[in-house]
């Protein structure tokens, strides 16, 4: 049994509902649902339904929700053609008497865009997969530093462990708090073929699933490449276009992301293939792969806090130029350089990397990860961090 574990977008939930509609999007298993049944029950009467219930999509239809009820949840609305429409007009007839609060497997801030019918109506935000922060302290993560400062970095107690944890059975809720390598590797199968057999199939039109299930075993072996779709068409002799709308269908439904280069005029930066992560960087076989998917993930959430929370333009590039020199990630605000960051097993003593972007770039502050124990020095205006370190100043 799953321990009881509160997330960390509770109280920012609850508080949006009080103005709009809410909409948690996330990977599947992620959460979501026991995230929205802890909300619901903080009001004095609420209704959950779901859309792979029969009798919920009755209710739901017939419009037949509870004179009492306070708060209305919905999962996997997105799977009915008419959610945005009766979403719309509840919302516009009802907003003072329901709290209505929308999960999904698949992104929602795609699938609503039908004819912009619910602008202005809502608040989206993206649940992630545990992180270090997350599994140290509860529903507590730390105040988010204002743009261009420095990032606080505490030492957590237990950091250390949490990442070798993370690193090994992921930040899905299920294996992770069972960290059973049996559970996890059958915890993959069922989760990835649900996925397929269940919620893309039920909202996607694809005649070719089994080519789909090839793909998304493709994806772990390219974690942290440069993505080419040439390559995976190759690989499954089909047309580019297929290939191409088949990506776009995972990346909607959570199975992995992409960053892309940062383009900025200081630097010949190429305009290639982004490159590749997965929402369950357990996957990656490779262990260098795993540990800077493990960092993507991570500083993704963080952005992703920063976008949905507190409405900064937060963005997660990489940085590569013509001449081959490339630094993991960038984080940005407003198109800005906020902080770079190059993920090493083990410390790199020459930096020429990093420190070539962040003159070029103005790049207020360059971090070197690292997946070394109690790590903190400073050269050449790069700070080089334990991963434990770096990843507890994280949310």
């Amino acid at each position: 049994m799953i321990p009881f574990h509160p997330r960390y977008l509770e109280s920012a939930v609850k508080n949006d509902l009080k103005e709009k509609m809410v909409f948690v999007g996330g990977p599947r298993q992620v959460g979501k649902s026991s995230l929205a049944v802890r909300i619901a029950e903080s009001y004095s009467a609420h209704e959950s339904f779901t859309w792979d219930d029969a009798q919920d999509r009755k209710t739901v239809r017939e419009n037949r929700y509870a004179p009492e009820s306070r708060c209305l949840v919905f999962d996997e609305l997105h799977k009915w053609s008419g959610w945005q429409n009766h979403l719309k007009g509840l919302y516009d007839k009802d907003q003072n008497r329901f709290h209505i609060l929308v999960t999904g497997s698949a992104r929602l801030d795609v699938y609503r865009r039908g004819g912009d019918s619910l602008l202005g109506r809502y608040h989206y935000h993206r649940l992630h997969p545990l992180s270090v922060v997350e599994v140290l302290t509860g529903n507590a993560p730390p105040p988010l530093p204002i743009p261009f400062e420095e990032l606080r970095f505490p030492q957590l107690s237990g950091a250390e462990d949490a990442v070798g944890a993370l690193l090994k059975f992921g930040g899905f809720p299920e294996p992770f708090f069972r960290q059973d390598e049996k559970v996890l590797r059958r915890w993959h199968v069922a989760r990835m073929e649900r996925l397929i057999s269940q919620d893309i199939r039920d909202t996607e039109f694809l005649r070719d699933l089994s080519k789909l299930e090839q793909l998304a075993d493709l994806l772990p072996g390219k974690v942290g490449s440069l993505f080419s779709i040439n390559s995976v068409r190759e690989d499954l002799e089909v047309t580019h276009k297929t290939v191409s709308h088949w990506v776009d269908v995972l990346e909607r439904f959570y199975v992995h992301f992409r960053i892309r280069p940062f383009h900025g005029k200081a630097i010949h930066s190429l305009r290639k293939e982004p490159k590749l992560y997965l929402w369950d960087w357990s996957q990656a076989s490779d262990e260098g792969a795993r540990m800077e998917n493990l960092v993507a993930s991570h500083l993704l959430k963080f952005v992703h806090r920063l976008h949905d929370s507190e409405g900064h333009r937060a963005d997660l590039h990489f940085l590569r130029d013509r001449a081959g020199r490339e630094t993991d990630f960038l984080v940005t605000v407003d198109r800005r350089p906020w902080f770079a960051v190059e993920v090493k097993r083990t410390a790199d003593p020459s930096l020429k990397n990093l420190s070539y972007f962040g003159e070029r770039l103005s790049i207020p502050f360059l971090y070197q990860v690292v997946f070394q124990p109690t790590r903190d020095t400073l050269k050449d205006n790069t700070r080089t961090l334990s991963a434990s370190r770096f990843l507890s100043a994280l949310s």
